[in-house]
């Protein structure tokens, strides 16, 4: 199996923005990983397996950060987290459902909305293709899984520019 190569990552953190008002922003981020394709890319499911077993993908976005011999993904045993849990959608869809999300308490202050549209909104407008982790539900959530309120992931592959990000949005 081809590997990814991990170039970055980026964590937004909605508390480091000032609100107007104080309601429900305070834990809420998006973490975003970005990799290098292989020289020959394989196909899309080949590369989201790819990631899959990439020690990056082993962070339980709560605070532990990427544990090597970890076995969370988020809200979720990895084991519970396959390439049949993605399914496609269009890039446009993915970018409604972050702003959604975002913008779910009220309007962004413009310093955030300026964070998304430099970090996330060109990955989102250059994807060649987009994957969403579908809700895999409370059987596979890991020991303290429920601890997101809300968990978005996207697969966002771009292979003009042969990379990979990892888009995770979440709320706890």
């Amino acid at each position: 199996m081809q590997e990814l190569t991990h170039s970055d990552s980026i964590f937004i953190n909605f508390r480091d923005h000032v609100f107007s008002d104080s309601g429900g922003h305070g834990y809420r981020w998006i973490d975003i990983k970005r990799f290098r394709l292989p020289a020959d890319a394989p196909s899309d499911l080949d590369l989201i397996v790819a990631l899959i077993v990439n020690v990056q993908f082993r962070d339980d976005y709560a605070g532990g950060g990427v544990d090597p011999a970890g076995t969370r993904h988020g809200p979720y045993w990895t084991q519970n987290v396959t390439s049949d849990a993605y399914r496609a959608i269009t890039r446009d869809d993915a970018a409604r459902a972050l702003q959604s999300w975002a913008g779910q308490h009220g309007p962004l202050p413009s310093s955030l909305e300026e964070a998304l549209a430099r970090e996330v909104h060109p990955a989102l407008r250059a994807a060649t293709s987009c994957y969403e982790l579908s809700n895999l539900g409370p059987e596979a959530f890991h020991d303290w899984g429920g601890v997101h309120i809300d968990f978005h992931e996207f697969v966002v592959i771009d292979r003009q520019e042969s990379s990979l990000t990892l888009l995770v949005a979440a709320d706890d």
